[in-house]
């Protein structure tokens, strides 16, 4: 596993951002782990995040691409907090783009935040976590709609490895199936297991024994089969 993979789940539990226990999803999956992104709430938190965000993106994608699109509203910190990571961690100056979720009549009016997207652009859209695709579904006709523009990829910043609602693919698998290109994350759930399981973070165990038979039953029943 790379370094900046198990520096990042430590920091997603340091943040309070990824946490353990019983949970129910919007799905009404009943779940041993989960995600809030919305945890990321200081100026540190957020810069960490864009480094972060930054070396998986350039790791997947590389850095032929000009625009980061961050959907309303989550996106848009972590557009803008990745594009700045971007510029100085590879001196790539990537201009951010985020929707709005009502059209401006006034001003600066339109559906699009920050960089206008133009003929030729190459696009990179970044999210908290995907489960569904259903996010997608909205922002991918705002994309295309804006011209003759490229979608080089997805991240997200972690892989829940659990199948959708309506297949047996992951929602990223569906999204790469379904549009074409690339979905990725930072990292994946069997990532994070294997970075806490009986090992101490935080100064206490996360991942006992318990807990990751919980994990390996939640899997057997709603993962993806590998």
């Amino acid at each position: 596993m790379e370094a900046y993979k198990k520096e990042f789940i430590e920091f997603m539990v340091q943040s309070d951002v990824l946490k353990f226990g019983e949970f129910t999803l919007k799905s009404g999956r009943k779940s041993p782990f989960f995600m809030n992104a919305g945890a990321y709430v200081t100026g540190a938190q957020l810069k960490k995040l864009g480094e972060y965000y930054a070396k998986a993106i350039h790791e997947h994608y590389g850095d032929d691409f000009d625009v980061l699109f961050g959907p309303a509203y989550k996106g848009i910190p972590l557009s803008v907090a990745t594009t700045i990571a971007f510029s100085e961690l590879y001196g790539k100056e990537i201009r951010y783009c985020s929707n709005r979720k009502e059209v401006k009549d006034h001003g600066d009016t339109g559906i699009l935040l920050g960089s206008k997207i133009k003929d030729g652009d190459k696009v990179v859209i970044i999210e908290d976590v995907t489960t569904s695709g259903k996010s997608i579904e909205e922002t991918f006709p705002i994309i295309k709609a804006q011209g003759d523009v490229e979608i080089i990829g997805l991240m997200v910043s972690l892989n829940r490895m659990e199948r959708g609602l309506t297949s047996e693919a992951s929602a990223l698998d569906e999204i790469q199936q379904k549009y074409g290109f690339g979905a990725n994350a930072i990292v994946t759930m069997e990532a994070v297991v294997e970075c806490l399981y009986n090992k101490e973070c935080q100064g206490k165990v996360l991942i006992d024994d318990t807990l990751k038979a919980a994990i390996d039953e939640y899997y057997a029943q709603y993962g993806v089969q590998k």
